[in-house]
């Protein structure tokens, strides 16, 4: 690589070091090292290690939550909105979710970001649950289980069988619209 990196190639560099190094590792020395240039491109783009942390949750943000939401929204009128949520989300690896929860556990901004992250998601699932006439309190309520749901997947180191993964969904999907 050269000189000529981007701000997204650094962000893109990060989230994938975060995913399998941890917060610890985002830092401007190793992160130019792995990228085979000096620290003065990271400088280029980033005051200091602070802004680029915040544009590192930033990113993540948009690769976790917009863009998912985005893709549910796309989703084929025939398709249901809830179904494709967490098909999408229960089928991904979610090393840099796990990544930026242990973050959270040692930085304040990590842990503000992921708590809008987990209110937007939760306001998210509630509508769609809402969507389908299930009435607004109880839509929270169901919300929040499949959100909890989600976070016990998004912890554990044991994907499921594909079969299994799509009775799990199937199931989950009928117990949030009783």
């Amino acid at each position: 690589m050269t000189d000529q990196l981007s701000a997204q190639d650094w962000l893109d560099q990060g989230l994938k070091t975060l995913a399998t190094q941890g917060f610890a590792a985002l830092k401007a020395e190793p992160l130019a090292k792995a990228m085979g240039v000096s620290r003065g491109s990271f400088y280029w783009h980033f005051a200091d290690i602070g802004a680029f942390h915040a544009a590192v949750l930033k990113t993540w943000r948009e690769v976790a939550t917009d863009a998912i939401i985005a893709h549910v929204e796309a989703a084929s009128a025939d398709a249901d909105p809830l179904a494709v949520l967490l098909k999408r989300v229960f089928s991904e690896k979610l090393a840099l979710e796990q990544a930026v929860r242990s973050w959270a556990s040692f930085d304040a901004a990590a842990k503000a970001a992921v708590q809008a992250i987990d209110r937007r998601r939760l306001d998210y699932v509630e509508g769609l649950i809402h969507a389908r006439g299930v009435a607004a309190g109880l839509a929270r309520t169901r919300a929040q289980i499949l959100y909890w749901a989600f976070l016990g997947y998004a912890l554990s180191d044991k994907p499921l069988p594909k079969g299994q993964s799509e009775v799990m969904i199937e199931e989950m999907v009928r117990l949030a619209t009783l």
